[in-house]
């Protein structure tokens, strides 16, 4: 029997985006059903969306596939920071093992033809060492040994062979740029809504962003459609980071390298994430990514360019209720005193690129 219109499983909607992203999708009249997937449930409403709790290293996963007839597959539950899974370790057994599991079980469904994964522009790293503008065909200058960018990295080449063994499955990937919006609370956005904002002496870096809305409405294309390939994800233009915290009101911080990894450690202690060795390297160095093909190929067009997805953001920004401005800067600061009273730890090679 025919199907009357697509099923789609999307994993990652125990998270906002996610979740936001399959509710979004179960209303379009293309879709007859969509499941979502994810080691724990949602806070928000997930609409008509089916949600199965399930870690995608469990081959209850396999049997979801085909037991519902899942004809297309939108990964987006790769994590930046260990979060709630308390170490680097299990953040990388989550995100290269689940997808790893994820794709096994996507290879050996019959009813699979349509794969999206959710990427990220942090695969080319960031360094003194990178062209101006990042295209597809590219790959870092300085290959990154851990976290976040290594994690998205392995998943790419794991879902680039599974391309080639099922090639009767298109596969599409976004490298999405940071992900930024009044609804988002990430470690970039977490960093931005600080009272006072850590920079490094001596850059200014070139940032771009993609708004939330572009981000959902490129997957939403992806799965409406069978173009196959990987495209960058941002939208037009830079923002200098002195820019960015000037349209924020915020005062900026300029700290030495070294001691950026140190505030945002203090970040925890108010409540908000760690940096990542990722993140710092992008507020030192910057990254652009060209979005040629995402236009000409994919055939999608960012409504937002990078300067309005960052001011719809900062419109949102403001200090918590009841939770004064030096309640959250004391820490840190404290941080950055810890920071310049010690040896550094992490040393830095030539051209000011961290080690590590």
């Amino acid at each position: 029997m025919t199907q009357a219109g697509k099923v789609v499983l999307v994993t990652g909607v125990s998270r906002d985006l996610g979740r936001r992203f399959a509710r979004n999708l179960a209303d379009d009249p293309a879709v007859a059903n969509v499941i979502g997937v994810d080691v724990t449930p949602p806070e928000g409403d997930l609409g008509a969306v089916s949600f199965v709790r399930a870690d995608l290293r469990n081959p209850v996963v396999a049997k979801l596939l085909v037991r519902e007839r899942v004809d297309t597959v939108v990964h987006m539950s790769v994590v930046a920071t260990p979060g709630g899974m308390g170490s680097r370790a299990s953040m990388k057994e989550a995100n290269v093992i689940g997808t790893m599991q994820l794709l096994g079980a996507c290879q050996r469904s019959p009813d699979v033809r349509r794969v999206v994964v959710k990427s990220t522009t942090t695969v080319y790293g960031a360094s003194h060492r990178d062209p101006s503008m990042f295209t597809e065909e590219m790959g870092p200058k300085v290959m990154p040994r851990s976290g976040y960018s290594r994690d998205a990295l392995e998943i790419e080449g794991y879902v680039r062979g599974f391309a080639r063994r099922r090639p009767d499955v298109s596969v599409a990937m976004l490298r999405a740029a940071n992900v930024i919006g009044p609804g988002v609370d990430s470690p970039i956005a977490q960093y931005f809504r600080l009272p006072v904002v850590p920079t490094v002496l001596g850059f200014d870096p070139r940032l771009q962003f993609v708004h939330e809305h572009d981000l959902t409405g490129a997957l939403r294309h992806a799965v409406l459609t069978d173009v196959a390939g990987t495209f960058n994800l941002a939208g037009d233009g830079v923002l200098l980071l002195s820019q960015a915290i000037r349209r924020l009101g915020r005062a900026g911080l300029p700290v030495p390298s070294f001691a950026l990894a140190a505030v945002g450690s203090a970040m925890r202690g108010v409540g908000r994430s760690e940096f990542a060795s990722d993140l710092v390297n992008f507020l030192i160095y910057g990254r652009g990514v060209d979005t040629t093909r995402l236009r000409d190929e994919f055939g999608y067009t960012p409504r937002y360019t990078t300067q309005q997805a960052f001011c719809d953001f900062a419109s949102s920004v403001d200090m918590p209720p009841g939770v004064p401005g030096l309640a959250v800067a004391e820490p840190l600061l404290a941080g950055l005193e810890h920071a310049l009273t010690r040896t550094p730890d992490v040393p830095v090679r030539a051209g000011g690129e961290l080690d590590g």
